[in-house]
C-alpha cells in the first residue's frame, strides 16, 4: 500500500470537509444578499432600462444621495458569482481606447426578485430574511432539549398566535403567503386544469389568507364561486375580489358546505390529530358522491438528481419544527396514513412544476 497516497486522500477529504463547512457557515449571506437587492430595488432599475447596465447606473437609480458604490459593486460580483445576475465585460463609452466596464442584465433567476411583476417571489425574500423569522434559528438546539418550538421561545407565542398581536409581522407573513400563492395556483391550473375544470358550484380556500390563490382559481375557472375562509384577523384585511366571498371562522370548528376543498400550505403546520380533525372537517363540508378535496402540499420522498425543488423540501421541514410546535412535511406514507383516518378512502398524487405537489382525495 502506498502511504503516501492514503495520506494524501485524507488531506484531500480534510480540506473538502473545512470548506464544506465553511460554505454552510457563511451561506446564511446568501439570504440575506438577495434581501439586500430586493430592498434596494436592483432587479427593478435594470429591469426598468430594458437592457443590461453599468454600475453607475444602477447606483443612479437608487434614491440615495449617500450610496457606497463600492460596496454596491462588490454586492453585484456576490450576486453574479451565485447566479443571480449576469454580467458581461464591454469597451466603456466615451472613454479612453481598451477601457472596459461590467454591465449587469436580469437573468432566470433574478426576474424572480422583481418587486412589480405577476409573479414574484421578493415578499417571501423578505418575509424569510426577516428578524421575525431569523431570530428563532438561534434557539434550535434549545428547542431540540426542552421540547419548546423556537419561534415561541424568542417571540413568547406560537407563530398564529403571535400574528395577532404583531401587525406587522402578521402583514409580511401574508405577502408572502400571498406571492407564493399565486406562483403555485399557476403551476396547478396549468398541471390539473381538468381537475377544476370538472368541478361544480363552489370552491371554499380553507386557511386561504387573503385570498389571492381562490381568486386566481376563479379568474382561471368562472363556472365556480369561490369562497375564501380563514380566521377573522385574516379576513379584515383580504381585498374585494370578482367572485370570491370572505368568509371568517375556524377550521377546527366547521368549514363551510362546498363541492370542492381546497387547502395550500395549511396542513404541514399542524400534528397529525390537529390535520385528522381538519381533514374531518372537510369531509363533512362535501358531498359524499360528487365532493373532493384538493391538497397542495410538499410531499417528501428520495431525493432525485433532477428534482429542482429537492433541497428546498427537507430544508422547509426543519423550518416547519422552528416555526411551529407540531408542524413538518411528510412522507405520501404520512398522508395516505391520514386521509385514511379521516374517512378518505381514495386519494391520487399528481406533481406539478412546484415546491408542492397536489394530492387529490374523495370520500
Amino acid at each position: 500500500m502506498d502511504t503516501h497516497k492514503v495520506v494524501d486522500a485524507a488531506a484531500d477529504a480534510s480540506l473538502t470537509g473545512q470548506a464544506q463547512i465553511l460554505r454552510y457557515i457563511y451561506s446564511a449571506l446568501d439570504g440575506m444578499a438577495i434581501r439586500c437587492c430586493v430592498e434596494l430595488r436592483i432587479a427593478d432599475i435594470i429591469n426598468n432600462h430594458g437592457r443590461p447596465i453599468a454600475l453607475s447606473e444602477i447606483a443612479a437609480g437608487i434614491d440615495c444621495q449617500s450610496i457606497n458604490v463600492d460596496g454596491l459593486g462588490r454586492l453585484m460580483r456576490f450576486l453574479v458569482h451565485r447566479k443571480v445576475f449576469d454580467e458581461v465585460v464591454q469597451a466603456k463609452d466615451g472613454e479612453q481606447e481598451g477601457e472596459r466596464e461590467s454591465v449587469y442584465s436580469l437573468n432566470h433567476c433574478s426576474k424572480w426578485l422583481l418587486s412589480d411583476a405577476d409573479s414574484t417571489l421578493a415578499p417571501m425574500v423578505m418575509m424569510r430574511t426577516d428578524p421575525f423569522i431569523i431570530l428563532p434559528l438561534h434557539v434550535l438546539s434549545r428547542s431540540i432539549k426542552e421540547g419548546v418550538t423556537a419561534f415561541k421561545i424568542i417571540h413568547g407565542e406560537e407563530k398564529f398566535d403571535f400574528s395577532l398581536i404583531s401587525s406587522d409581522f402578521n402583514k409580511v407573513f401574508n405577502q408572502a403567503m400571498a406571492c407564493t400563492a399565486k406562483i403555485t395556483i399557476n403551476a396547478i391550473i396549468s398541471s390539473y386544469k381538468n381537475g377544476f375544470l370538472g368541478s361544480k358550484g363552489s370552491v371554499v380556500d380553507v386557511g386561504g389568507g387573503i385570498g389571492v390563490a381562490i381568486s386566481e382559481i376563479v379568474k382561471a375557472f368562472p363556472h365556480l364561486k369561490g369562497i375564501n375562509f380563514d380566521l377573522p384577523h385574516v379576513i379584515s384585511t383580504a381585498p374585494s375580489y370578482d367572485g370570491v366571498t370572505h368568509v371568517a371562522g375556524d377550521m377546527f370548528k366547521a368549514i363551510p358546505p362546498a363541492e370542492t376543498i381546497f387547502m395550500k400550505w395549511v396542513l404541514h403546520d399542524w400534528s397529525d390529530d390537529d390535520c385528522i380533525k381538519i381533514l374531518k372537517n372537510c369531509l363533512k363540508a362535501i358531498p359524499k358522491d360528487t365532493g373532493k378535496l384538493i391538497i397542495a402540499e410538499v410531499v417528501q420522498h428520495p431525493l432525485e438528481d433532477d428534482d429542482p425543488f429537492d433541497d428546498t423540501r427537507l430544508t422547509y421541514d426543519l423550518v416547519m419544527f422552528s416555526h411551529f410546535c407540531d408542524g413538518r412535511e411528510r412522507t405520501e406514507f404520512e398522508w395516505k396514513k391520514l386521509l385514511g383516518e379521516a374517512g378518505f378512502s381514495h386519494y391520487n398524487i399528481i406533481k406539478i412544476p412546484a415546491l408542492q405537489s397536489i394530492i387529490v382525495a374523495i370520500p
